[in-house]
């Protein structure tokens, strides 16, 4: 699938190597609240360090206005040098590179680790300006791209960087997830099931469409199911619903009907009349709301529906959450859907980054699911069938 070399093509023996790493993690102060993508890291990390190569980390954090400590990376060096157990020397410059990451980077031994101050510091790294490609590429003699979930972005420290550079490969991460991603749309084990929920249907139509041409089932939850009940003709309140996606709701549920794909969109709904978790509740049929109800997941007979349907597949890809399942009372659905994913055995499954990332961990089913992505955005990309210009940087093969 991936014809792109990696970290196992290449001898890093005292050469510097810029390693792209996705550090962006969510912060309460200088605590990191979930270091998923800093474990996920570790592997390729690991690897440069041991083949003896001078490892100079650099990720983004958040979405800074230019320089701001709130959006620092120095809390991921502190927690890196502890899940390490070997200094991780923050070079802190504004500038990314400037006198303290030059003077870091000189003065490295071999399997030494720097990490660079957040690349979102400088203005035109999200514009791929020449000028902050070059200074990365001055400081490296390799770059290595492990970071999956900025792979769909043509930024300056994943894509401009390696028109400065003569090697530039993936890392395991970037790998794992291309080949976990890849074999599930374009050779998947059958049957296989897409799930999707989330808020928007207009974030999703092309992943829709694209997976409509290679599932068997497609399941559809979270507050996107109610354009699609709105589009079936049914009252759905106050519920999120994008009355400009009615019609396309209504051409994909014909083109599921059209390739004999069985869609299942939800058949009741837990309503409440305010958004927010101590509020009282009910379930009513799908379609069957108050002007004034407001869904907030899916309701039992769906879980059960959805269950049902996911008890034989041997390949399943989940973006999305069935409902608000930051509420523990609207978590329902999304931990029915979690469940019968971890019972599954001898299938592979898959869970697109972002929320439904986020919601198989906080549940504590992490652990039982094949692959969980580490980039949200990204791997919606990919599902629609989108070359990812991350990707595409590195040497091929």
């Amino acid at each position: 699938m991936l014809n792109k070399k990696s970290v196992d093509d290449i001898n890093v023996k005292g050469m510097r190597v810029l390693c792209r790493c996705d550090f962006n993690v969510p912060l309460d102060g200088d605590r990191i609240t979930d270091e998923t993508r800093l474990v996920a890291a570790l592997p390729t990390i690991k690897k440069l360090i041991a083949d003896g190569g001078k490892v100079i980390l650099c990720s983004h954090l958040g979405k800074p206005k230019g320089a701001d400590k709130a959006f620092s990376l120095a809390p991921v060096a502190k927690r890196l040098t502890e899940l390490l157990g070997q200094e991780v020397k923050f070079a802190a410059d504004d500038t990314v590179v400037g006198d303290n990451a030059r003077a870091a980077v000189d003065a490295m031994n071999d399997g030494d680790v720097v990490l660079l101050e957040n690349t979102r510091f400088r203005a035109e790294e999200t514009k791929n300006g020449e000028e902050f490609s070059k200074d990365l590429a001055s400081i490296c003699d390799v770059f290595v791209n492990d970071a999956f979930g900025t792979a769909h972005r043509a930024h300056c420290s994943n894509v401009g960087v390696t028109q400065f550079v003569d090697t530039a490969v993936v890392g395991y991460l970037m790998q794992k997830e291309i080949d976990f991603l890849g074999n599930a749309v374009n050779n998947p084990v059958r049957p296989f099931v897409a799930i999707l929920g989330g808020s928007k249907v207009s974030s999703k139509i092309s992943v829709i469409n694209n997976l409509l041409d290679k599932v068997d089932t497609l399941i559809i939850g979270g507050g996107m199911s109610y354009t699609f009940q709105k589009a079936m003709g049914g009252n759905v309140g106050q519920s999120l619903v994008e009355d400009d996606y009615i019609d396309y709701a209504k051409e994909m549920m014909a083109k599921a009907e059209a390739k004999g794909v069985k869609m299942l969109i939800p058949v009741d709904t837990v309503v409440t009349k305010e958004f927010k978790n101590d509020t009282p509740f009910t379930v009513v049929e799908a379609g069957q709301q108050a002007a004034d109800d407001m869904g907030m997941d899916i309701g039992p007979k769906t879980s059960e529906l959805y269950r049902e349907a996911l008890k034989d597949a041997k390949t399943v890809v989940w973006n999305g959450p069935m409902g608000v399942f930051e509420f523990s009372n609207f978590a329902a659905g999304t931990i029915a859907v979690a469940e019968e994913l971890a019972k599954l055995e001898g299938a592979t499954t898959i869970i697109g980054g972002g929320d439904s990332a986020a919601a198989v961990n906080n549940l504590g089913f992490g652990d039982k699911m094949t692959h969980i992505s580490t980039g949200g955005g990204a791997s919606l990309e990919f599902l629609e069938g989108k070359a990812l210009p991350g990707v595409e940087a590195a040497n091929d093969k």
